[in-house]
């Protein structure tokens, strides 16, 4: 006698929070994962640059000043970047098909973000990520550079420096401008972070809550697409 086939998992949602450096991502995207955990759903945690792979240390010794990479332009080091996500992208991929979300601290957002702040065009720049995961939704949190440079370790590594942040700003929203323009809208939505830590976990907590309200199974599209 034939076993009655199993219903499909349902496909893990990916969500993925970007701000400025020192905005307050890692402790929220701790807190977000907690809040999943508390409704019974499987998550895990991933951080772009992901450190640990091979472009991934070589990235980290950049950031830490150790070394340089390619010219003052920064066309090397954003490729390094797409890399560094593309390494990543198949193992995100099979752990949202098996039903388990992503929260991602960074993600294709932030290089493009920072690589326009150094004057690059963005038809050089979205090539290399376009065909990456689109998560389902980004969290930007919204920091002005006055607060960001007061919290701690600010000015520890390459790019925290309060005019820079200030340009990385504009950039991050057209970014967003043109991720609900390619992708549609309530795709990208912006948290004020200049609240307490409780504060922005409930705001950020309530669209993560309207999101899995209506995510359902099915493949996913991808990014620049």
């Amino acid at each position: 006698m034939s076993t009655p086939s199993q219903p499909p998992t349902s496909r893990g949602l990916f969500i993925v929070l970007e701000g400025l450096d020192r905005s307050g991502k890692s402790t929220q995207c701790e807190l977000l994962i907690q809040r999943l955990q508390a409704q019974g759903r499987p998550v895990k945690g991933w951080k772009f640059p992901d450190r640990t792979t091979s472009t991934g240390i070589l990235i980290d010794r950049y950031l830490r000043k150790e070394v340089e990479i390619g010219g003052e332009d920064g066309r090397a080091i954003h490729l390094l970047f797409s890399a560094n996500r593309w390494e990543c992208s198949t193992a995100i991929e099979a752990l949202l098909a098996s039903g388990t979300s992503v929260v991602c601290d960074r993600y294709a957002f932030s290089g493009l973000a920072f690589s326009l702040a150094k004057g690059l065009d963005a038809s050089y720049l979205v090539p290399p990520d376009k065909g990456l995961p689109l998560p389902d939704l980004t969290l930007f949190l919204s920091l002005s550079t006055e607060q960001t440079k007061l919290r701690g370790g600010f000015g520890d590594e390459r790019y925290e420096l309060v005019e820079f942040q200030a340009i990385v700003k504009g950039k991050f929203e057209w970014v967003g401008e043109e991720v609900e323009r390619v992708h549609g809208a309530g795709k990208w939505k912006e948290i004020n972070a200049g609240g307490t830590v409780e504060e922005v976990k409930e705001a950020m907590g309530r669209l993560i809550d309207e999101l899995a309200s209506r995510e359902g199974g099915g493949v996913k599209a991808k990014l620049w697409t």
